[in-house]
């Protein structure tokens, strides 16, 4: 790597006669950037993160005291699985009756928001950061993510910032989503795309199909 002098000037590349700045990372300022919580509380939360929550010590009660504690929203009937990584709980926020498999990972500069009887198989990669690709010094750019009730996220999938996926969405295995998910609809590929209508069956309860038989002679 040559090293540039300070007294250099940066330098320009020149295409079709405009010129482009060149990036330099070591630039970059995240100062303005607002965590939520002190230095201090977040560095106790990386401890208690590797210790309990993301190592692989069964159980779903020390997690969710650990996440509350940190200021994570979370409503009842969750199950977490290990291997689970939250980048600032402060900023997370779930229903009630989720599934959180193994190794999913909320990276949550911005809030992320789930709802209800929602599922994330293992390996979910929930994305709220990026960059600014034009900016010469790589800007921090970050959007929330919000999951609607009733959605699936398949196993390896990612959810990129700002998408929101829909109420009863599917996202299948190792599918990356980069804009709206729509509701009730599967969707694959990357990018993921609707490919067709999500139905669920009608359960099987005897009473209910006695009553609904009645009122239909």
């Amino acid at each position: 790597m040559v090293e540039q002098s300070e007294t250099q000037p940066r330098q320009s590349v020149a295409f079709g006669g405009l010129r482009y700045k060149q990036m330099h990372l070591d630039e970059f300022d995240s100062v303005s950037f607002q965590r939520g919580r002190s230095r201090r509380v977040e560095a106790l939360w990386l401890v208690v993160q590797a210790l309990f929550v993301s190592s692989r010590i069964v159980g779903v009660r020390h997690r969710a005291v650990l996440l509350r504690q940190f200021g994570a929203k979370l409503g009842e009937g969750l199950f977490f699985r290990p291997g689970l990584r939250v980048k600032f709980p402060w900023r997370l926020q779930i229903g009630d009756h989720c599934w959180i498999g193994e190794d999913a990972w909320i990276d949550n500069l911005a809030p992320v928001s789930i709802g209800s009887h929602c599922c994330l198989s293992q390996g979910v990669y929930l994305c709220t950061g990026s960059h600014d690709w034009q900016a010469p010094k790589f800007d921090l750019v970050t959007r929330a993510i919000t999951i609607c009730d009733k959605a699936w996220l398949g196993a390896k999938s990612m959810v990129g910032p700002g998408v929101t996926v829909g109420e009863g969405a599917v996202l299948t295995l190792g599918s990356v989503a980069v804009k709206d998910l729509k509701p009730w609809w599967i969707h694959q590929g990357n990018p993921a795309v609707p490919i067709k209508e999500r139905e669920i069956r009608m359960e099987e309860d005897s009473d209910a199909k006695q009553n609904f038989q009645r009122s239909n002679v």
